[in-house]
């Protein structure tokens, strides 16, 4: 079976992993990014009546400021962000998905009106909303040194999870190189943003590790 190549950063590569492993598939990890904290200004707390968070990256990164909003209610897309809304102190943790888009529209369905966005500097555009919406941006992502040269020898399935990381690793891989490579994007935006001639270029139905693994699973037989 041929493996899998996560380009993601940590700590999301190894949760790819472990979900790979479990079906049986061969991770190789080699992040194209890291993820740093930014430093911020917290805002006071009384101006808002939810938080938003649409990575997981989000909770560890604010940090200790963060405490001063864990009284209101925090609207995650899915587990592993719940999840890291919990650790970082929220109690009344609320889950929707696929995207932020599904989530900025439950939000705004529920009756919350300012709502704090914590997020990485490169965030999506969200939607237009009735609700005012304020983007405090507590990391960002940057470029490491890592080379998956070595690693494209093993003929992996390859998994793309941002437009970024998209985007890097069309630079890294010369254009007579890729008609012999596979792609799995998390999204249609992250499989364009790859750029054309690889062999073959796979956009996931709904944007999640569960929707790119399974493909992967079919590919790597």
């Amino acid at each position: 079976m041929r493996p899998v190549l996560i380009l993601r950063p940590q700590p999301g590569a190894g949760r790819t992993a472990q979900r790979a492993r479990a079906m049986g598939l061969e991770p190789l990890v080699c992040p194209l990014f890291e993820i740093v904290p930014v430093v911020w200004n917290p805002p006071e707390p009384a101006q808002f009546d939810a938080v938003m968070l649409t990575s997981a990256n989000a909770a560890p990164m604010g940090g200790p400021a963060l405490r001063r909003y864990n009284h209101l209610p925090c609207w995650c897309v899915g587990e592993a962000t719940a999840k890291a809304a919990r650790n970082a102190g929220f109690i009344d943790v609320h889950i929707q998905g696929p995207d932020g888009s599904a989530l900025v529209t439950a939000i705004t369905d529920a009756g919350h009106r300012h709502i704090l966005h914590l997020a990485g500097r490169h965030v999506r555009a969200l939607p237009d909303t009735s609700s005012q919406i304020d983007h405090i941006i507590v990391y960002e992502s940057v470029e490491t040194e890592a080379d998956p040269q070595p690693l494209l020898a093993l003929n992996p399935v390859i998994l793309i999870h941002s437009p970024r990381a998209a985007v890097t690793l069309a630079r890294l891989v010369p254009a007579e190189r890729r008609r012999e490579l596979d792609l799995i994007a998390i999204s249609a935006s992250a499989r364009d943003a790859a750029g054309t001639g690889w062999r073959r270029a796979l956009a996931c139905p709904t944007p999640d590790d569960a929707a790119m693994l399974a493909l992967a699973l079919e590919m790597c037989q």
